[in-house]
């Protein structure tokens, strides 16, 4: 087995055991979101909001505009690190300093 090969093996060994060892240890826990606290919170103090939300769409929808937007943001991304890499590539080679 080549050196290489054994780093592939090791490197998915720790993978497969960061994703495990968590889901072993924590197995008898709950897992509650900060949001969910976050909520308990609000509903025990007498918070009242200061404006409504003009618009306040379905779970369904909200989770479909997130997941637009996240797109979007990762289009935008994908744009901007291609623009750089194609400048760079097209960019002339630098010359040599004066000696």
């Amino acid at each position: 087995m080549s050196r290489f090969s054994l780093v592939n093996w090791l490197l998915v060994v720790g993978v497969v055991l960061l994703a495990a060892v968590p889901l072993v240890i924590g197995s008898d826990t709950e897992f509650a979101g900060a949001d969910g606290v976050a909520v308990e919170r609000i509903d025990e103090s007498d918070y009242r909001p200061w404006f409504a939300p003009l618009f306040a769409p379905s779970p369904e929808t909200a989770s479909g505009l997130f997941a637009m937007q996240a797109a979007i943001g990762g289009g935008v991304l994908g744009y901007v690190f291609g623009v750089a890499r194609t400048r760079r590539r097209n960019a002339p080679p630098p010359a040599d300093p004066p000696a």
